[in-house]
């Protein structure tokens, strides 16, 4: 299968304020992703709140997105839970949307041992024919998807990717040596030295704001322009570290109310920037004459 496309954005969801999914703003918002860099999004992951919002509104959300870009784009939906009936049952729903592929998240707090993990991803690819997105981010999942368990997940004909947002380079490196799976950064700072050791690209919270950069980012170092693709990763790391200063989504939310597109509030418990936080995101917005 053809991949996904080099830089996904992982989307917000943008909420009215009293906190309804605003599909209106949502359909927006994809459309100038699209328009600003990115080859698809990922709808309802950890970026997009996706763990307050019910499947009803998750769906409702992918429909809309189709809708608005999935001529243009990829349209990828975050189907995963840590109940495998549940994850086939909304990866399925998703399916019959006409999504073009679904990520799994590890499944979180119920903590399983890897042959566990194995068996929770098997049963879902069999279950569908969409192709297959692993995400393994341990640090909200409280468990490490360990490279064996992905090689072993390899085999399977329709889990074709991987998000990594482990933070090990070594992990990155054996999943890439020994699969033929794409594997995208998880960690917009982490994007070029995964593509050094041979990833597809990246799934992005900062694509948000300059996904033209990260594309340019991306295709230079493909094209072998290694030193263009130091200078932008380089020149946007200050971004990168301000739109984690603090949890993940609550920066990037506040950095896409701050560039004039609807965002809308946060769900709880996810609670606004503190003033500090705010400017140093907006130090770092500035510094790029984004605001």
């Amino acid at each position: 299968m053809k991949n996904f496309g080099r830089v996904l954005t992982a989307m917000v969801t943008p909420f009215n304020e009293d906190y309804t999914v605003n599909y209106v703003a949502a359909a927006k918002l994809a459309k100038y992703l699209v328009d600003n860099g990115s080859d698809g999004v990922v709808v309802a992951g950890s970026t997009g709140e996706a763990s307050t919002m019910t499947h009803d509104e998750e769906l409702k959300l992918f429909s809309t997105v189709l809708d608005a870009i999935g001529d243009r784009a990829v349209v990828i939906a975050g189907t995963g839970s840590n109940d495998t009936k549940t994850s086939i049952d909304h990866t399925g729903q998703a399916e019959k949307l006409g999504v073009h592929g679904a990520m799994l998240v590890g499944p979180y707090y119920n903590k399983p041992p890897q042959q566990g993990l194995y068996q929770h991803f098997k049963a879902i690819a069999e279950s569908t024919s969409l192709p297959l997105l692993i995400y393994n981010i341990p640090g909200r999942c409280g468990t490490n998807i360990l490279p064996e368990t992905i090689i072993k997940l390899s085999e399977l004909e329709n889990v074709v990717a991987v998000k990594e947002a482990s933070g090990s380079m070594d992990q990155v490196s054996e999943i890439i040596r020994n699969t033929n799976l794409y594997v995208y950064s998880g960690d917009d700072s982490l994007t070029l030295p995964i593509l050094s050791v041979g990833g597809t690209g990246i799934i992005s919270v900062a694509a948000h704001l300059v996904g033209k950069e990260m594309q340019e980012m991306v295709s230079a170092f493909l094209a072998g322009n290694i030193v263009k693709a130091q200078e932008i990763h380089h020149k946007l790391t200050p971004l990168f570290k301000s739109l984690f200063v603090t949890t993940n989504p609550i920066p990037i939310k506040a950095a896409v109310n701050l560039i004039g597109l609807n965002a809308g509030p946060l769900r709880m418990p996810l609670v606004s920037l503190n003033d500090t936080q705010t400017e140093v995101l907006k130090k770092a917005m500035r510094k790029l004459a984004l605001i």
